[in-house]
């Protein structure tokens, strides 16, 4: 009754009172009070949705009001903690815990398994969790940046088959693909990772795949081949993909359990060129920060306290540009940059450990430019820097 000012809003929930008993039922509670706060939170969304995408599919409505109504009752009626979905940021990264579970038997996330099952036991929908609502029901925020990001996603993958293979293959089931399909499926996603389509981590979890389903007998091709098609393929996305720092994390989302020594193999080859990766990334950083001496100090204090203070940011720059860059910074610029750093060897001193190679080698520039000049402010300042240096390099016996 509280609803009927919204003639369109009663319309669907009277239509979905079905949905909304069994949900309600399957909540194992008889809690009304949780049930009256779930169905404001879904007049929000419903509201929010509906008015910024009027078209929207009325299969996708239905389960984000069994959604909503089911994240309000794990949450608020204490059967999770609320951090339980705060690390799965969208619907793939969702479907994707659930085929590992259940297609590699993954027990690691045992949690997301059974909440899929008793939520939405015979209800097919492609589409069955949205991060704006579990943000919504956590936090109360309805946060629009997500919601959009989300709604554009729904709009573009609603329909599977218009997905590529390789999503297709990671956030579906295989046993979902007809037999009609799968061979095409499988050399479209051959096809995505010879070309360098995929990212580094995607071509990872979908050897895993491949490694199954060859071991099951349902791809027939050599495994050999397999292989050399996604070291290739992994060679070529290494030259776009980025940095990947949550690996083990992203490969808990696919339960891999006892790795085959192909695996294991491409597992090593990852490795090698997200390390690559990573130095790429920092190289890049550190130009772009120490560029910023000495002409622009704010902004390089403001990024070196931000982004380097736990990195070995040092090691990446070369050594003779800093010495330069120092060179031409104020007397005042210098005397405050060698306390930081020497302050940030106390705070991080096992972090940044694989600087001190560079570090040794700026403090033996520092001296042999230093040594036979004539006294001057700078020069003072300078060699000041240097007894810095010294007293971080004492800490690793260098």
């Amino acid at each position: 009754m509280r609803y009927e000012s919204n003639p369109d809003l009663i319309r669907f929930l009277r239509e979905a009172t079905g949905l909304i008993i069994t949900t309600f039922n399957k909540s194992g509670t008889r809690n009304l009070r949780i049930l009256k706060h779930a169905l404001n939170d879904f007049k929000k969304v419903y509201e929010m949705v509906t008015r910024a995408y009027p078209n929207i599919n009325n299969r996708v409505l239905q389960t984000m009001l069994i959604f909503t109504i089911a994240v309000s009752f794990e949450i608020k009626a204490g059967k999770i903690t609320k951090d339980k979905f705060v690390n799965i940021s969208n619907n793939e990264e969702y479907k994707s815990i659930l085929v590992s579970s259940r297609v590699l038997m993954d027990n690691r996330q045992f949690y997301i398994k059974e909440f899929d099952n008793t939520y939405y036991y015979n209800f097919k929908s492609e589409y069955r969790f949205f991060k704006f609502i579990e943000i919504y029901v956590r936090t109360r925020i309805f946060d629009m940046k997500t919601f959009k990001k989300d709604m554009e996603t729904i709009i573009n993958t609603v329909d599977t088959s218009n997905l590529p293979g390789y999503k297709r293959l990671l956030t579906e089931e295989y046993w979902k693909i007809s037999d009609e399909e799968f061979d095409e499926v499988i050399n479209e996603v051959l096809e995505d990772v010879k070309s360098g389509k995929t990212s580094l981590m995607e071509d990872v979890k979908l050897f895993i795949y491949f490694d199954y389903l060859i071991r099951k007998g349902l791809i027939k091709q050599d495994m050999k081949h397999v292989k050399g098609i996604f070291t290739h393929g992994m060679n070529l996305s290494s030259l776009v993909s980025a940095y990947c720092d949550n690996v083990e994390d992203e490969l808990d989302t696919i339960g891999m359990g006892e790795a085959s020594q192909d695996v294991e193999d491409i597992l090593v080859h990852f490795y090698n060129l997200n390390s690559k990766l990573k130095d790429r990334m920092y190289i890049e950083k550190a130009d772009s920060i120490f560029k910023c001496i000495p002409m622009k100090m704010e902004v390089f204090y403001e990024r070196f306290d931000k982004e380097c203070m736990d990195i070995p940011i040092f090691k990446y720059y070369d050594v003779y540009q800093t010495f330069q860059r120092l060179s031409c910074a104020s007397n005042e610029d210098i005397v405050t940059i060698g306390e930081k750093l020497v302050n940030r060897a106390e705070l991080f001193t096992k972090e940044i450990e694989p600087e001190m190679k560079n570090i040794r080698q700026l403090k033996q520039i520092i001296d042999e430019y230093t040594g036979d000049k004539e006294t001057s402010i700078k020069l003072v300042m300078l060699r000041d820097f240097s007894n810095d240096l010294a007293k971080i390099l004492d800490k690793y016996g260098v």
